[in-house]
């Protein structure tokens, strides 16, 4: 037999005033909402119910006789601290009004004549934080017993000190393991997302190339680790807003849409910062993405933003992008030669792009093909651990199997070497001759496996 529920006792309120009348018409009002009402017509006579009644909230007048309001609710206060207290009081009674304020430290205060709506809004609020407040000094009370308590069973436990801070050691280095197991999947989860995007848009390799000298560029501007990190997720992510595309824009040159296209493809970045912002790791990246086809001068998109308004991560993204789309041959019908697309970048200082952060990039284009001078061609049988890539390692099919930069460990050339003799293929890598530089800012080793 199931026992019936105990509903909760209902608020009690105080009224204290000398007019009768007054509190007749309080008492009326209450009981409406189902509250308990007490009265009393004066300061002395509420002390004493305070004394022998639970009660909740105190509503005082301002002016009567003998105790006046502001006394009477700084008694109130100093009795019984946990009752809330509201004073009625007059337009007139300003300065009697802040001396409740200060000595009673009412919680709220509603001139006379009051409005019956707005008066029961003002206590059902105030009933509703005296019960949060009482609700937390329980939690508190909770919280404090079982400390000491804990105090208590770890005073039993001094002897084995020693062998539980090393078993919280162990646990911290797992966590901190698992915390980076989880960044490591989160950042392989967002690159196999841009690969699936890019394998749908047959741009195979954009995103990453865009992504890792974007990384480079923002390293040289002197940004961050993370926001180094950003800059990369931004620029792997740029065009994520194209999943909703036709078939028929799919791998199309913007220069040859048409009108409606065009329409189409200038909501793709609202729509990738869209898609991105529900994820918190996403966020300063999801702003690149809103932001990588603004212009300097203003007459960009989707927001027309110029100059400092656009931040910095798109800045970079959007000359990136830019000089990756010239020399690929996805911005026009035709490829541009590397110094062409260089000329053409330069020709957008000031208008397209901002001037730092084209110096920047064209900087590292130049220290990246100084570097690529000196690679070497090996076969995969050659691959040996602590070896640089110094090019994207391409599937047959196009896929970014692993990106520039990358340096190979013992597990990772086992896969290699495995996945090239199962699939019966005859694969060469380009490979850095000196040892491995050190990571660049926001790019650890796990970030560039594809």
């Amino acid at each position: 037999m199931s026992s019936a529920l105990v509903a909760p006792d209902p608020p009690t309120i105080l009224t204290v005033d000398d007019e009768p009348s007054v509190l007749s018409a309080l008492r009326r009002l209450f009981r409406l909402q189902g509250w308990r009402s007490l009265q009393a017509e004066s300061g002395a006579e509420a002390l004493a119910l305070l004394a022998s009644e639970p009660v909740d909230l105190v509503i005082s007048d301002m002016r009567m006789p003998v105790m006046d309001g502001a006394r009477f609710l700084e008694l109130a206060r100093e009795q019984h601290p946990g009752v809330a207290r509201i004073l009625l009081t007059g337009y007139a009674d300003i300065s009697a009004t802040i001396a409740a304020i200060n000595r009673g430290e009412i919680h709220r205060y509603i001139t006379k004549p009051w409005d019956d709506h707005e008066l029961l809004l003002t206590v059902g609020d105030t009933l509703a934080r005296r019960d949060l407040e009482r609700r937390n000094a329980e939690l508190v009370a909770l919280t404090t017993r079982q400390n000491e308590e804990l105090q208590a069973a770890n005073r039993l436990l001094e002897s084995r000190v020693a062998a539980r801070t090393a078993e919280l050691e162990q646990l911290n280095r797992m966590l901190e393991t698992s915390f980076e197991d989880l960044d490591r999947t989160f950042m392989l989860t967002v690159n196999v997302f841009s690969g699936l995007l890019e394998m749908r848009e047959g741009s195979a390799g954009h995103a990453r190339r865009v992504a890792t000298l974007a990384r480079a560029t923002a390293a040289r501007l002197g940004l961050g680790e993370r926001e180094c990190r950003d800059v990369y997720l931004g620029g792997l992510l740029h065009d994520v807003g194209k999943i909703g595309f036709p078939d028929r824009m799919l791998g199309q040159p913007v220069s040859t849409l048409s009108a409606e296209d065009r329409q189409r493809y200038n909501r793709h970045t609202s729509d990738g910062e869209t898609a991105l912002m529900p994820l918190a790791q996403l966020q300063a990246a999801a702003r690149i993405v809103r932001q990588h086809h603004e212009r300097l001068d203003g007459r960009g998109f989707p927001d027309g933003l110029a100059g400092e308004a656009i931040c910095l991560g798109a800045r970079i993204v959007a000359a990136v992008n830019e000089y990756d789309g010239l020399v690929h041959g996805s911005l026009a019908e035709l490829r541009h030669p590397p110094e062409r697309a260089r000329q053409m970048l330069r020709g957008g200082v000031g208008t397209h792009y901002d001037p730092k952060v084209v110096q920047a990039l064209l900087a590292e284009i130049d220290a990246q093909e100084a570097l690529a001078q000196a690679d070497r061609l090996i076969d995969v049988r050659e691959l040996r651990p602590g070896m640089t890539l110094a090019r994207d390692l391409l599937s047959p099919k196009g896929a970014i199997l692993l990106a520039a930069g990358y340096v190979f460990d013992a597990r990772v050339v086992r896969q290699v070497c495995d996945f090239a003799a199962r699939d019966q293929l005859r694969l060469t890598l380009h490979v850095r001759q000196e040892a491995p530089p050190a990571t660049a800012p926001g790019a650890p080793p796990h970030e560039q496996a594809a």
